[in-house]
């Protein structure tokens, strides 16, 4: 059966033949070792300057004041920067330590092509999540609006076919789940989990909302629902007699895939809402994935374009101390210069992981509240290798998504699959959730491998399924994303810590998508708007 990404079943999927590629020689390891490799950008390396204790004293002349400082220019921040400035309100600045925006949903660019650094879909929206279908409606993502009043999306923002395949036993075939792995017991299970999936999806609580919706404040919190916070995705799935490898494997792909972590270390709710938060009731399965080059890059230039906020890149933020007199102030490092820069406002948001908060804010770091403990990041680790023609393959072909069926690693996207490119040289976007139970564990070693080490671990995941993927290969970049997604571990959801950190505190306010417990773009653009909106209030401005 083909499975598509996080949604139901699409019925049996065929393989079409096409040529072998290459076959591997012993010359591949040499090979390997002449690609060349680097990290595009290592923000860690000044962040760790900071984390561990550098000194940032601006000069009396190197302050500016200011009505909101705004410290992150991912997603969350520059939701709220267009809030604010849909407001009228233009009386703040962005601080971004990076040297580009976006954050794990950053996008890059090669001679050949854009290509994303992290974050590469979102899903068609419901009607109900009113100000983002407004959002891409108005950057042309959504065209208008069926007779049901739900958005229909745009042609060229949905991923064109074919959309995604996964290779095993020397062969390429359609979907997440390669029907030479299936069998009459996988098939059942398979469809015992279609059958949850369907049921809650159609569930609706005493006031009309869903189990799982997109943003999570828009879903039910009653109390079936939360009761599937508190045990494991993996418990839930022993219970309903879903045990077939196959579908087990799928489950522990889209655990890894959304929440950095395994079926064994996330709820139930977390697992379930991978597969129904954007499934329709229509019977065609999950909402369309809407794509582009540069992944959702795309959707970050847009949130910069209505914004038009002043962001200062480069700019490694140290210390936030909220004032006795009132205002904050922001002490921040030049990552260039090594210049001391400050910052006086109002009111300031953390657009940032609950982690930095925990660093940057100094009450925080004098006297760490509870929460913060509870707050658990998975690390990934990002690679874009850049191919001066396309790898042989046999079966089903090159698609948007490319995943080795039983990997521990998440499969490649290609860059140039939405352009409408399907010959030439490409740049395929790699992907690993380094999903050890020991976070930090798993952090660390991240952070130790070389460039190198990197390249040697994207060819060996890749190897058997392109032999000659070394021979076409020029160049292959990484990212570390050492915090990239919260993992929603049993309790947390519809846990205090959670709720206690989305407090606002003595003018500090807080948005990201850990606040949801869900790394998604649409969770990060709803919180930058409620903190735009608790900020507006804060300054005055309710009309």
């Amino acid at each position: 059966m083909a499975v598509t990404r996080r949604g139901a079943l699409f019925g049996l999927g065929s393989a079409a033949a096409a040529a072998l590629g290459a076959s591997c020689t012993r010359d591949d390891a040499a090979r390997a070792r002449d690609v060349d490799a680097a990290f595009a950008f290592s923000p860690e390396v000044v962040g760790h300057r900071i984390r561990d204790g550098a000194r940032v004293e601006p000069s009396p002349d190197a302050w500016r004041d200011l009505g909101v400082v705004i410290v992150g220019a991912g997603v969350a921040g520059l939701s709220a920067a267009r809030a604010l400035s849909a407001a009228d309100f233009h009386d703040f600045v962005v601080l971004e330590l990076e040297s580009a925006i976006g954050g794990t949903a950053r996008g890059g660019r090669t001679d050949v092509s854009p290509h994303p650094w992290g974050a590469h879909y979102t899903n068609l929206p419901r009607a109900e999540n009113v100000d983002y279908v407004a959002f891409l409606r108005a950057h042309g993502a959504v065209e208008g609006l069926d007779a049901a009043g739900e958005p229909i999306a745009a042609e060229g923002a949905i991923c064109r076919d074919p959309d995604e395949r996964s290779y095993t036993a020397g062969k390429w075939f359609e979907g997440l789940l390669p029907v030479a792995v299936m069998n009459a017991a996988a098939a059942a299970d398979l469809a015992k989990l279609e059958a949850q999936v369907a049921r809650w999806a159609a569930f609706r609580d005493a006031r009309g909302r869903r189990a799982f919706a997109l943003p999570r404040a828009l879903g039910s919190d009653a109390d079936e629902v939360r009761a599937l916070d508190t045990q494991t995705f993996a418990a839930w799935l022993d219970a309903a007699g879903i045990t077939a490898p196959p579908v087990r494997w799928l489950c522990d792909y889209a655990c890894r895939d959304d929440f950095g972590a395994r079926p064994d270390a996330v709820s139930a709710w977390a697992g379930l809402h991978y597969f129904t938060s954007r499934h329709r009731e229509t019977g065609d399965g999950s909402a369309p994935v809407l794509t582009w080059p540069e992944g959702n890059g795309r959707m970050v230039d847009w949130l910069a374009a209505d914004a038009h906020p002043e962001i200062l890149t480069g700019l490694a933020v140290a210390d936030v101390q909220p004032l006795e007199a009132g205002g904050v102030e922001v002490r921040a490092l030049d990552v260039a210069t090594g210049a001391a820069r400050g910052f006086r406002a109002k009111q300031v948001l953390l657009a940032v992981p609950q982690v930095f908060a925990g660093r940057l804010l100094r009450s925080f770091r004098d006297a760490p509240p509870a929460h913060l403990a509870e707050f658990v990041y998975g690390p990934w680790l990002v690679a874009n290798l850049e191919l001066h023609t396309r790898p042989g393959a046999r079966g089903y072909p090159l698609s948007w998504d490319n995943v080795p069926y039983g990997s521990d690693a998440l499969g490649y996207i290609c860059a140039t699959h939405q352009a409408g490119n399907d010959w030439g040289p490409t740049v395929l976007t790699w992907y690993e959730a380094l999903a050890d139970a020991d976070a930090k564990a798993a952090r660390k070693a991240l952070l130790s491998w070389d460039a190198a080490a990197c390249r040697d671990r994207v060819f060996a995941d890749l190897r058997s399924a392109h032999p000659d993927l070394v021979r076409r290969t020029t160049r292959v970049t990484f990212a570390r994303h050492g915090h990239a997604m919260v993992r929603p571990r049993p309790g947390f959801v519809f846990g205090a810590a959670r709720e206690a950190a989305a407090q606002p505190f003595r003018g500090v306010h807080f948005a990201h998508t850990d606040l949801s417990g869900l790394a998604l773009f649409e969770e990060a653009f709803w919180h930058g708007r409620r903190a735009a909106a608790e900020i507006l209030v804060a300054q005055g401005r309710t009309g």
